[in-house]
């Protein structure tokens, strides 16, 4: 990463730093990017809390099916001010899905998260056993991945741990 925001690219910065200062031994010296306006209205993104998918209403089940008992990803509970427009959540390691209902739903051709597998072959085996189509990739990227879709027809991508963040550059 360059430019402006390659201040960001190993560590978030420290609020307690003083501001607008380059070298702490020297009281005197400006910091370059303190001079540039555009510096100050960067919007630090450290991480995505959630990715949320439709399914068409009373899709609960099959969504349990798929997510909890085939992903093995644990369900838990909405807030209570969330409960009553029914969908569901899903967390694992390091990855939470919520699955909300959508009256008129339909799946998106092409928007998909990205989950990392710990052992991709063996993940497709159970897919397979579970009668889950596998959408190769023809991308010709060395990347181990495939898609899948929920039962719902959202697009998923499966990407072997070993190639996790690839498309960070």
């Amino acid at each position: 990463m360059e430019g402006r925001h390659s201040r960001f690219a190993s560590a978030p910065p420290d609020p307690e730093a003083e501001v607008g200062r380059g070298d702490p031994e020297d009281p005197e010296a400006e910091d370059p990017e303190a001079e540039d306006p555009e510096a100050e209205d960067v919007i630090e993104i450290v991480g995505i809390d959630h990715v949320q998918l439709s399914m068409p209403p009373g899709g609960e089940d099959d969504a349990r099916r798929f997510y909890g008992s085939l992903l093995g990803l644990r369900e838990v509970s909405k807030p209570p001010e969330l409960a009553g427009r029914g969908g569901c959540w899903f967390v694992g390691a390091d990855a939470a899905i919520h699955l909300a209902r959508e009256e008129g739903f339909a799946p998106h051709a092409k928007s998909h998260p990205a989950l990392v597998i710990r052992d991709l072959a063996a993940a497709r085996e159970a897919l397979g056993l579970a009668g889950v189509p596998i959408e190769e990739d023809d991308s010709g990227l060395p990347v181990r991945r495939c898609y899948i879709r929920d039962p719902f027809g959202n697009r998923i991508e499966l990407v072997d741990a070993r190639d996790a963040g690839f498309s960070a550059g």
